[in-house]
């Protein structure tokens, strides 16, 4: 039968009748009186439909998006489209758009967050960023001072829509947008996306065709003052220097924003285990190297996004910086071997002291060089610092 991989949203009904009309034979050798209509079922089913005329209607509105740009992308020229990065900006005039496009690029779910007056927070994230992906410091500023600028006229716009995924990359941009307000504006609105039915790992819009972006245009809806008020809340526990609040809420259930909470739950796991001392990412990367040997560190990330990692947030470039502290330790986790290569090529091997601590017979804060920060919870080397149980609760280390 053929392969039904897909990554950018775009079904084809055709093909799916194609496959169904193969897959037959093979059900008729279960059952003689399986019939065209139970093969369209399973392909439906593996497609993440409850139906065959679900997996139509889905196509069939795809396709009416692609061919009617005018009708789904009914947006005007002061419409201002928000996102966390540039990944859809040229899909969305490709897609009939014609409204502003403005991004944030402060990747919030790194580095320190805290709850500062504004110029003394940006001053605080331009620092991080620089440092953390080798940025002319002072271009940087200038390049966050503005964006959070004109995420600070938001509130007066009169018309926003914010695209956001359900990782938690998107949602911080998200609650950190919202808790910027004190009252929900009359006409702001939010594009959120889990999944896709059809494509076999989601890992966000910026893999979507034109025309599907087109498609969730119409599934936008009111932000109102109870995202609002719980994304204040959110924001607050996410810069406190104890995660235990934020961890009550990533427990909870919300309503207005339904992805937070999984998102909230899987940054909270970059809190270091009470077992080892290394963060999911840490031991997902650590785990797959031990697999496989020398690894090129690209190939890493590579697997992490395709497999390995259950919500996926991280660019390449985040995940480069998340790994450098294991790499450049006085006591390293890792040996990166041909530096003279771009750094997605050059191989990462564990060293003993990387085996031991994935085994969890040493801590990895026991012996790592550099301060790390969960929003605003600050973990530093050989010092007492929070932790994550087995039940993704916050443990203190003392």
């Amino acid at each position: 039968m053929s392969q039904h991989f897909n990554t950018d949203g775009r079904l084809n009904l055709e093909q799916q009748r194609k496959r169904a009309k193969e897959l037959l034979p093979r059900l008729k050798t279960q059952d003689p009186h399986a019939t065209l209509s139970q093969a369209q079922w399973t392909i439906a089913k593996q497609l993440g439909f409850s139906s065959w005329p679900r997996l139509k209607a889905h196509i069939d509105a795809i396709d009416f998006a692609a061919q009617h740009p005018d009708f789904t992308a009914s947006d005007e020229a002061r419409t201002t489209h928000w996102r966390c990065g540039n990944d859809i900006a040229h899909s969305l005039q490709l897609a009939g758009f014609k409204g502003q496009f403005r991004m944030l690029t402060d990747p919030l779910c790194m580095g320190p967050v805290r709850d500062v007056p504004d110029e003394t927070f940006r001053a605080l994230r331009s620092a991080f960023i620089s440092q953390a992906f080798a940025l002319d410091h002072a271009e940087t500023a200038r390049r966050v001072d503005d964006e959070y600028q004109q995420l600070n006229a938001l509130a007066g716009a009169d018309h926003s829509v914010l695209w956001c995924e359900a990782d938690a990359y998107d949602q911080l941009f998200l609650v950190r947008t919202l808790a910027s307000l004190e009252h929900a504006p009359r006409k702001l609105e939010l594009i959120e996306v889990g999944r896709i039915a059809g494509v076999e790992r989601f890992i966000g819009i910026g893999q979507l065709a034109p025309d599907v972006l087109a498609w969730l245009w119409p599934q936008r809806r009111l932000i109102d003052d109870d995202a609002v008020q719980l994304a204040r809340q959110v924001w607050s526990a996410y810069c406190d220097n104890s995660p235990v609040t934020l961890a009550e809420l990533a427990h909870g259930n919300h309503p207005s924003l339904p992805f937070l909470a999984p998102a909230l739950l899987r940054q909270l796991q970059e809190l270091p285990s009470q077992h080892n001392g290394l963060s999911l990412t840490e031991q997902l990367s650590l785990s797959y190297i031990a697999e496989a040997g020398p690894v090129p560190f690209g190939r890493v990330f590579a697997e992490l996004m395709a497999k390995r990692e259950p919500l996926p947030f991280l660019g390449d470039m985040m995940f480069h910086a998340l790994l450098r502290p294991l790499i450049d330790a006085e006591q390293p986790l890792l040996i990166e071997t041909g530096t003279d290569q771009p750094w997605p090529r050059r191989p990462l091997t564990l060293t003993a002291l990387g085996h031991a601590v994935l085994q969890g017979d040493a801590y990895w804060l026991d012996h790592a060089s550099d301060v790390r920060w969960v929003g605003g919870v600050c973990l530093s080397p050989r010092q007492p610092h929070w932790t994550l149980d087995d039940q993704r609760r916050p443990l203190w280390r003392g």
